[in-house]
């Protein structure tokens, strides 16, 4: 039985894991390849630790490449912004933020998402093979069973999130304007101090809430575009990074509601709590909902959505290129070796 390179090629911490293969596409083909062998599938020879590797590859580097307009995002869904910290785009506030608070300022809490993204992500690699080969065995002796990809993809992602989430709470309170924090050390401390252990995971189910629409629409439209632009599944690299963009764009801008209560969660905004009278800390996704519409009404949804969407589509574009890149090269690579 094959192995796919599957799943976790990335994601944002502020999205889910990326790219994993599309169940529908298995057709064979794509430069270098002989017939009967797919490109869509892994030779049985890539290892478990070879899976790991690339993924955790590919996660840090989608993290790390857009990081500043991700800080910019976090600002951007502030529900009551600071006078100072009103920005109309990202690139007003990306030179705001250097001119006057420092060069380095956009990249603070970059370290514990590279902490983080790098673990995440080998996690979900070893837990959707493992799971995905020994349930595939159960529903479908000897094939690939999408039931069997859907259920670990689903736990793997809850692995995923629980390594992903701690990480996401610190890097957005280091990334908020005016932050009381200077290092990643001293956040966790004071957090773990004066909220509990808890404050790491308010926003979990939060966030798994929006992994779940997040893949749906994400898988949905990369899959469709590859339809029109690739419709012979070869290996093809701008296909890949247009399809994957747009696909994150569309996933990421139809999901922000979901990204901004996410955000409130983890930041727990003193000025707009206190402007309702929200004693303690704020908790739950339904409080989350409420509190976020009572400040800004339907569009407070939307808040930082232009910085999200920028955010993503290199992102996505950048996961789904080294996905394919990795798939291509090990199944050639396995390929030559044949005499």
């Amino acid at each position: 039985q094959r192995m796919e390179l599957s799943c976790a090629m990335g994601g944002s911490a502020a999205a889910p894991p990326g790219p994993g293969p599309p169940p529908a596409a298995t057709a064979p083909g794509g430069p270098g390849l002989r017939e009967g062998e797919e490109y869509e599938s892994l030779p049985s020879g890539a290892t478990l630790s070879t899976h790991m590797v690339a993924g955790a590859v590919a996660g840090i580097m989608e993290h790390t490449v857009m990081y500043p307009v991700d800080s910019v995002k976090t600002r951007m869904q502030s529900l009551q912004p600071d006078p100072k910290a009103q920005y109309r785009s990202v690139y007003e506030a990306l030179k705001k933020m250097v001119l006057t608070e420092g060069f380095w300022r956009p990249l603070r809490g970059i370290n514990v998402t590279m902490l983080g993204a790098g673990p995440a992500h080998a996690l979900y690699f070893a837990c959707y093979e493992k799971m995905k080969k020994s349930l595939s065995d159960i529903f479908q002796q000897g094939g690939n069973s999408h039931l069997a990809n859907g259920i670990a993809g689903s736990v793997a992602t809850l692995l995923h999130d629980a390594v992903m989430n701690p990480a996401e709470v610190v890097k957005q309170r280091l990334q908020m304007f005016n932050s009381p924090y200077t290092s990643v050390l001293g956040c966790v401390q004071t957090v773990h101090r004066t909220e509990g252990f808890g404050a790491f995971y308010r926003s979990y189910t939060t966030q798994l809430t929006m992994n779940v629409p997040f893949q749906a629409i994400h898988f949905i439209t990369y899959e469709l575009l590859q339809e029109h632009l690739n419709p012979q599944r070869h290996y093809n690299p701008a296909s890949h990074i247009v399809a994957g963009a747009v696909a994150g764009a569309v996933a990421a801008a139809a999901t922000t509601p979901l990204d901004v209560c996410k955000t409130l969660l983890n930041t727990q905004e003193n000025t707009a709590l206190s402007s309702l009278n929200i004693r303690g800390h704020l908790s739950g996704m339904a409080n989350a909902f409420s509190t976020v519409y009572q400040l800004g009404g339907v569009p407070g949804f939307f808040k930082g959505v232009q910085a999200r969407v920028i955010y993503q589509m290199p992102s996505t574009a950048i996961a789904w290129s080294v996905y394919e890149f990795f798939k291509y090269l090990l199944t050639k690579h396995t390929l030559e070796k044949k005499p």
